[in-house]
Formats: structure tokens, C-alpha cells, sequence
């Protein structure tokens, strides 16, 4: 095992039938990090989870989650380990308290330690002071951090949380995203699933790529990119005399292209920040004036598409 390493998945496969779910998927997740497995519905993410919850015995391959394997220490896994799926796992005639606290003592939590730990982890989910509130009254976005709650009692070093934002307000989505980035500045180690780019791109340290079951890319968000060569838009629109100004960009150190549309010029650069101050000398030397400027960084959208040939939400 990797010591730096919190997950380590070896080659994990798993079918149904003649559906191969997950085939052969392998990536490691350091301690105290987030990782994200970005892919489209039926790619294979809740399988994966599944299968690194031991919820779902591998065909082939196995996974060490802090140095515990899934196919002969399923019991170690789940000491260290906090699940939250995409079902919510909740009695809607109990409070939020009373919910935590049942599946407390389900976590072999008792008394005052159980106690204490509740109220924690309703601070963390910010339902304090709602917590005497019956949860089937409460929106989708408040049942999901519930849910959440239920994973962090018995605090785990590592936990999964699959889908948690499908469905859900804007406020609780936030919300939630927040307390993801919480849990990793408290040490603890994050796998996330997602179908949102936005959200794999704001919460991850490293990201893995999946789709038809197959890992097919994982780095950092800056890595991904690099190795599709994308690179930044910078779209201007300009007062004066568009022709001269284009001529000289198209000169520019780090420019690889000038085009222009009814008015609107975009231009393609190695790196904007080095870029832009240049664009601007070039059309003050032509007396010309930038009167709007947008720039359109590289995203994971671009790299699945590169990658599949496909939008992400096709």
C-alpha cells in the first residue's frame, strides 16, 4: 500500500450480466484530499462507490481504504469509513436529532459521548437550530445535509459522498459544497461523485474522468488540461481600427489565433494572464481602444469532450 495514500483501488471490475459496469478502474487518493469521479449517469461511479463500501463484491481486483482491504478486512474498511448515498437513509416522522442519534447507536455510539457527538455534527451541517424539527418537513437540500450528519458521527478518517447535490436548491447546494471543503481542512479524506464539471473544478485536489466504466483520465484540474492542449478564448470588441490592431495580435508572442466575428475578435493564447497586458500595447500603438474583454479559461468540459468525443451531458 501506499503510505500517502488513504484510498488505493486496484483494478476493480464488476458486471452484471452482460452489462461490465466497472472495468478495471485503478487510482489512488492521498489523505486529506478531495478526490472526484466526474463522469455522466450509468459511467460507473455508483457502482465504484459501491464496491469501496463493500456494499458490492469485485469480479476482479480490490481496494485498500487506509490500509484496510475490501475483499479480506470489509469490517476494517467500515471502521474507518463514512458513506453518504444517493438514497437518503432517514425516518421522516423523527427529528433531525433523534435520526442522528439513532443511527449513533447504531455507530455503537452511547450516552453522553453520543449526545456530544450529535450536537457536533449539527453544527457541521448547520442544522442546530432546526433540529427538533420533524424531517419530512424539511426541503430536499436540508435532508441531504441530514445525510450527510449520519456519515460524520463516528467520525471516519475517510468518507464518500455520492451525488449529494442532485436535486437540490442553489442555498443547499452551496451549502454543501462548503462543508465538503470543511471536512478536508479537518484531515479527513474525501471521494466525491459528480456529473457537475462546476463542482469537480471548485472542490477537487485531483480528479478522475469515468465513463462507460472505464477510468479514463485523473489529475489535477491543470493536468487534464495540459494533456488535451486546450487553450484560453479571449473574446474583445474594440473602438477603432479593428484590421491594424487584429494584424498586430496576430504577431503577439503566445498567440496562435486571431478571428473575428460581427465585431467580436477572439483570440487564442498559451496563457492569458502573460498574454492580455500585450494585446493592450499593441492596440494603444494603433490608437485604438479595448471596450470589453471575456476570457474563457479551459475546462473539464472541454477535456471529456476531447476525451469521448461527446458533452459531458449528452
Amino acid at each position: 500500500m501506499n503510505n500517502s495514500a488513504a484510498i488505493e483501488v486496484l483494478g476493480l471490475k464488476k458486471s452484471f450480466g452482460e452489462n461490465h459496469a466497472v472495468q478495471g478502474v485503478s487510482f489512488n487518493v492521498n489523505q486529506g484530499e478531495i478526490f472526484s469521479l466526474l463522469g455522466p449517469n450509468g459511467a460507473g461511479k455508483t457502482t465504484t462507490i459501491s464496491m469501496l463500501s463493500c456494499l458490492l463484491r469485485p469480479n476482479d481486483g480490490d481496494a485498500n481504504i487506509m490500509g484496510h482491504s475490501i475483499s479480506t478486512d470489509p469490517m476494517g474498511v467500515k471502521s474507518v469509513l463514512g458513506v453518504v448515498p444517493q438514497d437518503l437513509a432517514l425516518y421522516e416522522d423523527l427529528t433531525a436529532r433523534e435520526n442522528l442519534s439513532f443511527w449513533g447507536k447504531m455507530y455503537g455510539l452511547r450516552g453522553s459521548t453520543l449526545k456530544t457527538r450529535v450536537d457536533e455534527v449539527l453544527n457541521v451541517i448547520g442544522l442546530r437550530d432546526r433540529a427538533n424539527e420533524r424531517v419530512g418537513k424539511y426541503s430536499g437540500g436540508m435532508k441531504r445535509r441530514v445525510n450527510i450528519g449520519v456519515a460524520l458521527l463516528h467520525k471516519p478518517k475517510v468518507i464518500y459522498m455520492d451525488e449529494p447535490t442532485v436535486g437540490i436548491d442553489p442555498q443547499s447546494r452551496r451549502n454543501i459544497l462548503d462543508s465538503v471543503v470543511l471536512l478536508k481542512n479537518e484531515g479527513m479524506t474525501v471521494l466525491y461523485t459528480t456529473h457537475y464539471m462546476e463542482e469537480a473544478q471548485e472542490l477537487s485536489d485531483h480528479i478522475g474522468i469515468m465513463d462507460h466504466g472505464k477510468l479514463i483520465a485523473h489529475g489535477t484540474h491543470d493536468e487534464l488540461v495540459k494533456m488535451v492542449g486546450q487553450q484560453t478564448r479571449i473574446d474583445l470588441t474594440l473602438n477603432g481600427n479593428a484590421d491594424q490592431v487584429m494584424a498586430a495580435w496576430k504577431e503577439t508572442e503566445g498567440v496562435s489565433r486571431v478571428t473575428s466575428d460581427e465585431g467580436l475578435i477572439s483570440v487564442l493564447v498559451q496563457d492569458s494572464n502573460l498574454t492580455l497586458p500585450h494585446l493592450f500595447e499593441a492596440a494603444t500603438k494603433h490608437s485604438a481602444r479595448i471596450t470589453s474583454v471575456n476570457i474563457s479559461e479551459p475546462n473539464l468540459e472541454a477535456v471529456f469532450l476531447h476525451l469521448t468525443g461527446r458533452a459531458l451531458r449528452d
